[in-house]
């Protein structure tokens, strides 16, 4: 019931919406709990909405333990080591950090608003929903090397910026450019195009350098985005290639049993694939080979009525 396997079951989909919506009316009222006013007149209401929602995330947390072993990764089937394993993934830690902040209140003193910015954690959780999220994490793994280069380019810049800005500025503004830190601050701003106009260079090389900086900024706020753009394209081809091969091996031989028609709707899930991207698969399959119906022999389309996919 918690995912994985039958995840197209009924009651799945509603447990799954009904732990979505409580998710999002968590982070509702952390933000509307930060309004004094609010907190003073429904700070009951706040209160007791935030014991059941830990009560449901602890229970929930505590269900994806036990039934870490029936899950298809095999680093998870050993009882005892496999659960172990699950307590450190990522998804687990999140499902952690949303109710320790309630447990660590009970034992510990904490600023109440720390707490309440904390429970803000729980947003997290959504990723384990969101498709969107999992694509992200995906191509950010993807990509990783590329990200890293630029944030390194990025962080030498800046040094070297800072620095030279600092030896510019500070005998003329010894107040404002105090220090190479200081200019370091200075050069996030200019260089994200930001502009808040809280340090500003007086002396002319110093007003040639922020130009500078200025121009190189706006390209090195592109290249990321370059980055994670073709990162995003390259990932949905490597899901629509693993779909495509999933299709072909699955209705090899031309006939598709209703088991074959269930793989291929959960790994359309798995994959975030549209039910529009799936049918055009299909559909090629169709038009390549053709699809055999096992009760009456005769080519089929796996499309729905609506559009989607098997």
């Amino acid at each position: 019931m918690l995912g994985g396997e039958g995840h197209n079951d009924p009651w799945v989909k509603v447990i799954d919406y009904a732990l979505v919506a409580l998710i999002s009316l968590n982070c509702v009222f952390s933000v509307l709990e930060t309004v004094e006013r609010l907190a003073i007149v429904h700070g009951e209401i706040f209160h007791i909405f935030d014991i059941c929602s830990v009560l449901v995330f602890s229970i929930e947390y505590l269900l994806r333990i036990w039934t870490a072993v029936e899950m298809e990764d095999p680093r998870f089937r050993d009882p005892l080591f496999g659960r172990l394993r699950y307590l450190v993934t990522p998804l687990a830690l999140v499902d952690l950090l949303a109710i320790a902040p309630f447990y660590l209140g009970i034992f510990f003193e904490f600023d109440f608003r720390a707490v309440r910015v904390l429970r803000l954690l729980r947003v997290f959780k959504l990723t384990r929903y969101s498709q969107a999220m999992n694509i992200m994490a995906s191509v950010l793994r993807q990509e990783s090397r590329a990200i890293g280069a630029v944030l390194f380019v990025f962080i030498v810049i800046l040094v070297f910026v800072s620095s030279l800005m600092y030896m510019l500025e500070h005998p003329a503004q010894p107040h404002v450019f105090s220090d190479v830190p200081s200019a370091m601050w200075w050069a996030v701003v200019t260089m994200s195009t930001l502009g808040y106009g809280d340090m500003v260079p007086v002396t002319n090389l110093g007003r040639v350098l922020g130009g500078c900086t200025a121009l190189v900024g706006v390209g090195m706020i592109a290249l990321p985005a370059g980055v994670l753009a073709s990162g995003f394209s390259e990932q949905l081809r490597l899901r629509r290639e693993e779909y495509a091969e999933t299709v072909e091996k699955v209705v090899h031989g031309g006939r598709v049993t209703p088991r074959r028609r269930r793989i291929l709707e959960e790994t359309r899930q798995t994959l975030g694939l549209s039910h529009e991207e799936a049918s055009n698969i299909l559909e090629h399959v169709v038009k390549s080979g053709g699809l055999i119906c096992p009760h009456c022999d005769k080519p089929i389309d796996l499309r729905h009525k609506d559009g989607g996919s098997v």
